[in-house]
């Protein structure tokens, strides 16, 4: 019952947490910023709102919205947070974690190349390309955490006194894959420097440009993808930095939301200080998170030994 609470509440405070960004990025730029239930508004106009089609799209075009938001939805199911057992869990779920990941931006991805519209046919290519290396980065992951563990399980990484954490004898490798998650989370929920959420030219969009055509409840559902997608980065992270085994569950509770917060300014931090890259030294970035858990895994499989 505690992780079905927990995950409810931890669903709803997604949009307040994407708001501490914009608070962030305000306080950098001298200004007072938007407050912090912004995201409920917008998202409560939105459903009051109506979808207007084009007659040039099809059912897939509507179908696109739903199935990334459902897909999101369900993977955090899977996620242990404050290191209570998930919602679902079973030995492989990791596995069926990554393609529902990768089915929601599968139906993303063709619901903008529904539209037939030249800018998001180039949108797509670029999201496609770069999902597909950020996805290397996860999977490098996923074997060094087998490595430590034996298991394929999500909520065996970070539950109990054995949980993977960055206090851990491999704590020093683990901080690279720590890095690593950073860099991925950057890239999957379309962050500066890899992408800049914010912008409206529509020839330097990456993921914004797929998403052009959608409005009321559909552009609804997508908003809230988005930030379900980055409570799950911002959470994973969350885990691997905080060992949850203590045994007062609200304590515990209390400083996970308060790392997580931590995660979300560092990425508020990150936008404000840096520029966004130009486009050929976007695939450098991601490739280096690959190269940073790459190493780690290779330390932490010859510490085995």
């Amino acid at each position: 019952m505690k992780s079905i609470i927990l995950f409810i509440v931890s669903v709803l405070l997604a949009p307040f947490f994407s708001a501490v960004i914009l608070k962030v990025k305000a306080f950098f730029a001298g200004k007072k910023g938007p407050s912090l239930l912004i995201n409920y508004y917008t998202l409560l106009k939105l459903f009051r709102k109506g979808s207007v089609y084009s007659s040039s799209t099809t059912f897939i075009f509507r179908l696109g919205p739903v199935i990334a938001l459902c897909t999101t939805f369900i993977a955090l199911l899977f996620m242990p947070f404050a290191g209570l057992p998930s919602v679902l869990s079973f030995n492989g779920d990791i596995i069926v974690l990554l393609y529902l990941m990768g089915l929601g931006r599968f139906f993303t991805i063709i619901a903008a190349l529904d539209t037939a519209s030249s800018f998001e046919g180039m949108g797509t290519s670029r999201e496609a390309y770069f999902s597909a290396l950020a996805e290397a980065t996860i999977f490098m992951i996923l074997i060094m955490f087998y490595g430590l563990t034996g298991e394929l399980s999500l909520s065996s990484y970070f539950t109990g006194e054995k949980g993977i954490n960055l206090w851990s004898a491999y704590g020093s490798s683990l901080l690279l894959a720590t890095v690593s998650l950073f860099l991925v989370l950057l890239t999957e929920n379309s962050r500066v420097p890899v992408d800049d959420p914010a912008t409206h030219l529509e020839l330097t969009m990456i993921h914004e440009v797929m998403v052009l055509d959608h409005s009321g409840p559909d552009l609804a559902f997508i908003h809230l993808n988005s930030y379900l997608k980055l409570l799950f980065y911002a959470s994973f992270i969350t885990l691997l930095i905080y060992p949850h085994y203590l045994q007062n569950t609200f304590i515990s509770i209390v400083i996970f939301y308060l790392i997580l917060s931590v995660v979300y300014i560092v990425v508020g931090i990150t936008e404000s200080v840096m520029a966004r890259f130009k486009m050929n030294k976007v695939p450098k970035f991601i490739l280096t998170s690959f190269a940073l858990v790459f190493f780690a895994t290779i330390l932490i499989m010859e510490f085995i030994k």
